[in-house]
C-alpha cells in the first residue's frame, strides 16, 4: 500500500505528516504487507532528505511504538469496519460488471469510461472542498496564510549536465553491434504476442537507454492519446 498522495496539501505542508501517519496506521490495521509513506513536501517538489526520513520514521514509530503490529487483525469483528468492507466490495463488483458490459477494460478505456469516472470523482471532491462540505485543515478551514512552510529540494542545472555527460560516455563505450541487435530483437518481439521482458532485459544489458527502449516500442505500439492511439 501507499499513503494517499492526493490528500497531501500545498498549504501548510507540515500537516501532511499527520495525514500520512493516520493513513499508515489505517494500512496496518487493514493488514498491509508492504507500505510506502509519502513525504510531507511531495505536493510541492521532490522530497528532501529530511522529509524522506520523516516519512520513514513515521512507519517505524507506527510499527515499534503504537503496538498495532502486536495483533494479526486488531479490528476483527468490528461491525463498522466489516460493513465498510462489504460496501466497498459491492461497489467494486458493480463497477466491474459495468466494464464487462462494455466489453472489457480496453474498450472501456477507448470509450473513456475510467477517465470519466476519475474526472467526476475529482470534480465532486473539489466541489465538496470549495463548498466547505468537506473540511481540509489549512485549505478551507483553520487557514493562517503561509505560516507553515517546508524547505524544498532544489536541483541545480549541474545535475542535468552531469547526467548528460554520463549518458554520452555510456553511448561512446558500449558494444554498438550488440546494442543494435538488442533493439532490433526488441522491435521484432514487440510485433508478436511473446513476452517482452527478456528482450527488454537484453536491451538493458547492452546499455540501451530508457529513451531508446521506449522509442523502439513506440514504433510498434504507437503513442496513446486521450480517446485514440496515434500510430
Amino acid at each position: 500500500m501507499q499513503t494517499a498522495g492526493c490528500s497531501l496539501t500545498a498549504q501548510q505542508p507540515i500537516n501532511n505528516v499527520v495525514r500520512v501517519t493516520i493513513q499508515a496506521l489505517a494500512a496496518v490495521l487493514g493488514g498491509t504487507q508492504s507500505l510506502h509513506t509519502n513525504a510531507l513536501d511531495e505536493t510541492l517538489a521532490l522530497p528532501t532528505e529530511d522529509s524522506a526520513r520523516i516519512a520513514l520514521r513515521t512507519q517505524q514509530i507506527v510499527a515499534e511504538e503504537s503496538g498495532v503490529a502486536n495483533s494479526i487483525d486488531p479490528l476483527a469483528g468490528s461491525y463498522f469496519v466489516e460493513s465498510l468492507t462489504d460496501r466497498l466490495e459491492q461497489e467494486a463488483q458493480a463497477t466491474i460488471r459495468r466494464i464487462d458490459q462494455i466489453g472489457g477494460i480496453v474498450p472501456a478505456i477507448e470509450q473513456g469510461f475510467p477517465q470519466r469516472e476519475i474526472a467526476e470523482a475529482s470534480y465532486l471532491y473539489q466541489k465538496q472542498v470549495d463548498d466547505g462540505d468537506k473540511i481540509v485543515v489549512g485549505v478551507n478551514r483553520f487557514t493562517e496564510g503561509d505560516t507553515m512552510k517546508a524547505p524544498l529540494l532544489k536541483i541545480g542545472p549541474e545535475v542535468e549536465t552531469g547526467q548528460v555527460a554520463r549518458l554520452r560516455s555510456v553511448r561512446a563505450s558500449r558494444d554498438r553491434p550488440r546494442h543494435a541487435r538488442a533493439l532490433e530483437a526488441l522491435h521484432g518481439v514487440a510485433r508478436t504476442r511473446e513476452n517482452l521482458m527478456p528482450a527488454i532485459l537484453e536491451a538493458v544489458r547492452s546499455y540501451a537507454s530508457v529513451g531508446e527502449i521506449c522509442g523502439t516500442l513506440e514504433k510498434v505500439f504507437g503513442t496513446y492519446r486521450e480517446g485514440r492511439v496515434q500510430l
